[in-house]
């Protein structure tokens, strides 16, 4: 079950400028993440989601509302303090897997730490890149480019890649947009082992009603609002 709120949105808005006109995105978004649940936020492409999702994992900021993480208000944080927290608490997982092109599977899920305010040896670190690897079925692949790699295997290296730091939460954007049925099947089974083993918090961002089945509970946004949901 899970437990205390992790996040808590209360009337949050977006609104972005196009000229003279206000083009409202998201309008008095309200709704609770526990933490340790496994949700998905749902809803047609253009409905406001992966804007949602921006401003829960601080890669944007709301227009207005209260956002607040772990009771704190952070709604106004300055963009220094909103990466610091990216970096602190927060993983990411893109439809588009978004590493190094040139770069090996290890060192990609190596690169976050270089950010990390919580220094540790460079041996340290590789040890615990490699367990993370090691982990989502990778063992054989550290040396290996994303060239080098099926969609599914780079999806894996994106995945440990976002646990390197740590998060508290981990933010799933369409993560299987880019797989095949199977592939998909077996990224989200992961998805549910980090959650029910690790008590990891994780928010899938899908359009998809059977990505969204493997979720515990969910949040429908249509038009910028919260329009039902489970929960």
């Amino acid at each position: 079950m899970s437990g205390q709120p992790l996040i808590e949105l209360r009337g949050l808005t977006k609104v972005y400028r196009l000229g003279e006109t206000d083009v409202p995105v998201l309008q008095d978004i309200t709704l609770t993440i526990r933490e340790g649940t496994l949700l998905a936020l749902m809803g047609p492409s253009g409905g406001g989601k992966s804007t949602l999702m921006n401003i829960l994992g601080f890669l944007d900021t709301p227009s207005g509302g209260t956002y607040l993480l772990d009771g704190k208000d952070v709604s106004g944080l300055t963009a220094n303090q909103r990466a610091d927290l990216r970096n602190e608490r927060i993983g990411f997982v893109f439809q588009n897997f978004n590493l190094l092109a040139r770069t090996s599977a290890l060192k990609n899920v190596l690169m976050p730490l270089e950010y990390a305010k919580t220094r540790r040896s460079a041996r340290e670190n590789r040890a615990w890149a490699e367990s993370l690897l090691e982990r989502v079925g990778l063992k054989e692949r550290m040396d290996h480019t994303p060239a080098q790699m099926s969609g599914g295997q780079q999806q894996r290296v994106a995945i440990a890649r976002a646990l390197v730091n740590r998060p508290k939460i981990l933010f799933a954007d369409e993560p299987t947009g880019n797989l095949d049925s199977k592939t998909s099947e077996e990224v989200l089974r992961m998805f549910q082992e980090l959650n029910e083993k690790e008590g990891l918090t994780i928010v899938l961002v899908t359009h998809s009603p059977e990505v969204g089945a493997f979720a515990k509970e969910a949040y429908h946004i249509k038009d910028g609002r919260v329009v039902g949901g489970t929960y």
